[in-house]
């Protein structure tokens, strides 16, 4: 990694006392929103939310479906903090950069992050529209030796060598499925491993059907470096997928998936997912003590 990308202590230091001094919310749970999926932020009452271009050593997001606005508040008395529009590696972020709200919330006082994504089938079982508990991920820019966690460890935040099996916190995905079959719609709802891949395009048939292979069950552009850092950092971490396209594994297949589609989706599913989101965090065991 090159010197330029290094990011210090003290830059997340800024960045999280800025926060702080602009804010009376002292989040214990923050939540990144995918494709399509920033309504999430749109709960939280006794708003205060900041533009991402306002925010000192903030980073920009130029994606479609993603506003780019920083929004605290409430959630079912649960102070939260909320990622309206994410970092992707394809718009030519460096991963420290992706990842750098996460340790920002680490300073906050965040000790649980809920990540949701777009994302495209693999499993053969799994539908549009179905709502995928992520179990484990596959990190394929990670194996290939891009990961946010390159250069010196900041030993402030965690160890040179993170475990990373586990990462996904297994009460939480419990709570998420007794949550689903309590709401009624365990029919569409899945658990199951994500992998991550750098995009910007959509993966080719033979990509598909190497991840299909490996058993991947569902494929995106993003999560698994925020989900690294947190994990680093000693954060709890959930995570869900909506699906929005079946991967095309066949030649014979002409459909292909446009990001229009995907957008429209995350429209349809947007209810049930914030349903789902807002009664685990409800039911989350969370200090909330402000001091």
């Amino acid at each position: 990694m090159h010197n330029k990308d290094q990011i210090c202590h003290e830059d997340y230091q800024k960045t999280a006392d800025w926060l702080l001094s602009h804010t009376q919310h002292r989040p214990k749970v923050a939540i990144i929103c995918g494709s399509g999926l920033g309504m999430l932020a749109d709960a939280l009452e006794c708003q205060d939310s900041f533009k991402y271009s306002d925010i000192p050593g903030f980073p920009q997001s130029t994606v479609k479906g993603h506003a780019g606005r920083l929004v605290f508040g409430e959630l079912k008395g649960k102070s939260c903090v909320c990622m309206q529009g994410r970092f992707h590696m394809y718009e030519g972020h460096s991963l420290s950069k992706v990842t750098f709200p996460v340790r920002v919330f680490k300073l906050l006082g965040v000790d649980t992050l809920v990540v949701t994504n777009a994302a495209g089938s693999l499993a053969d079982s799994y539908n549009c529209g179905d709502i995928m508990i992520i179990r484990d991920h596959i990190n394929f820019p990670g194996l290939a030796g891009l990961n946010p966690l390159n250069g010196p460890n900041d030993d402030m935040f965690g160890p040179r060598f993170p475990p990373m099996s586990g990462v996904y916190d297994k009460s939480l995905r419990k709570m998420a499925l007794d949550i689903c079959k309590s709401m009624g719609v365990s029919q569409y709802v899945q658990e199951g491993v994500y992998c991550m891949v750098g995009g910007p395009n959509f993966e080719s048939i033979a990509e598909a059907r190497l991840l299909h292979r490996l058993g991947v069950d569902a494929v995106g552009m993003s999560t698994a470096p925020e989900v690294l850092v947190a994990s680093h950092c000693g954060m709890r971490v959930f995570g869900l997928s909506l699906i929005t396209n079946k991967v095309v594994k066949s030649y014979e297949d002409t459909e292909a998936v446009n990001h229009e589609a995907v957008l429209e989706v995350s429209k349809m599913r947007s209810e049930t997912l914030q349903a789902l989101v807002t009664e685990l965090i409800r039911r989350m065991d969370i200090n909330n003590n402000t001091a």
